[in-house]
């Protein structure tokens, strides 16, 4: 588990001799100290192929121009794609994340052709991008998107706003970063690299092996890993296998799209809620913006949750009432409960260039 990992941070697990390490990189922790990952020259060259692989499966060529748009650093996102891209023969654009008129500058003057970010970044870049009536003039055409979980109704909103097929990509720091798995065009679960991994889903609370096409939690050992190796790494993601014929051809055993985290889940009133069940349900609602938080509120023992999201213009009092109405109906039909909501104008709720925070826990008084 992660745990196992910072019990022995900064490199008490390593598999080689400490002069064999080429890189570190590290996730961040909630404890103050991070999740140190290391890598021979061994496992960069795997993960560059693993990189590189995942991308042609998305679409990718030589001819494309990938853009960058992740934290360059300790987090291994954007190195990854970075090498992972160059060995596909792409030219990069190491734009890093933020800095969002820069980047749609550079978009424009470079002839960006696909790029990569967080669902929630690139869903802010198709708002700024509209801001300034330029799509037409833009070369996207792809978009490959990860880091959080997102679902069918952002990637509807994505795609048509920006004019570009989405595709998710997966991974995590402590396996190897991104180069896990990855969808292809045809969007039907990730073709996973089975020759550097091995895959089973689990259920979260016992361990053991769920049925065929179950949801579980996603467990992964890695099979060429030099530095770090992991066997039946715990990752909280939730997912499951898909056995059925992918239409692009290839006939390995897919992973659905992560729905969720096991720790993301939350208690209200009995009832387990998901940030990815609030996500759909707005995503239903045109007039609602995909830019939203979760105030999870704790009082006498009891949990109380409030959907906080923006109407996607502005609004008369009446109007957005009554929008307030349909929402919370909504949400009432797919919880099974009532949670509290409300509803801010446009460009309110607080963008991210990472990894969106979906959860807010408040205390009673009011603090977070």
């Amino acid at each position: 588990t992660k745990n196992d990992l910072r019990d022995q941070y900064p490199m008490g697990i390593l598999a080689c001799d400490r002069r064999d390490v080429r890189r570190v990189h590290a996730s961040s922790g909630t404890t103050g100290k991070p999740t140190v990952v290391s890598y021979t020259q061994g496992d960069l060259d795997s993960w560059s192929e693993c990189m590189a692989l995942c991308l042609e499966r998305a679409g990718m060529t030589a001819d494309d121009v990938f853009q960058v748009i992740l934290g360059y650093g300790l987090f291994t996102g954007a190195l990854g794609f970075h090498y992972g891209a160059e060995r596909l023969g792409s030219m990069v654009i190491p734009t890093g994340g933020g800095f969002t008129g820069r980047q749609i500058m550079l978009m424009e003057d470079l002839g960006t052709t696909a790029f990569t970010s967080t669902p929630s970044y690139a869903l802010y870049l198709a708002e700024e991008i509209e801001k300034k009536g330029i799509r037409d003039r833009l070369n996207l055409r792809l978009a490959i998107l990860g880091g959080e979980a997102w679902t069918a109704e952002m990637r509807d909103r994505i795609e048509e706003s920006l004019g570009v097929t989405a595709l998710d990509s997966y991974g995590l720091s402590e396996v190897i970063g991104p180069g896990v798995a990855m969808e292809c065009p045809e969007k039907t679960g990730l073709h996973a690299n089975w020759d550097h991994f091995l895959f089973e889903v689990v259920d979260p609370v016992t361990g053991l092996p769920v049925e065929e096409g179950q949801t579980g939690e996603l467990v992964i050992t890695s099979l060429t890993k030099e530095a770090m190796p992991v066997i039946r790494y715990r990752t909280r993601d939730l997912t499951r296998f898909l056995t059925c014929p992918c239409p692009c051809g290839r006939d390995d055993l897919r992973i659905d799209r992560v729905k969720g985290r096991c720790d993301d889940m939350m208690i209200i009133r009995g009832v387990n809620v998901f940030p990815s069940q609030i996500e759909a349900v707005l995503g239903q609602i045109p007039e609602v913006s995909l830019h939203y938080f979760l105030e999870v509120t704790e009082r006498k023992g009891l949990k109380e949750l409030t959907v906080v999201c923006e109407n996607e213009e502005f609004l008369e009092c009446e109007k957005k009432a009554r929008l307030g109405q349909r929402v919370g109906k909504a949400l009432h039909e797919v919880l099974g409960i009532r949670v509290g909501l409300r509803l801010e104008d446009p460009g309110t709720v607080e963008r991210s260039s990472g990894k969106a925070v979906r959860i807010i826990r408040v205390e009673a008084g009011g603090e977070r």
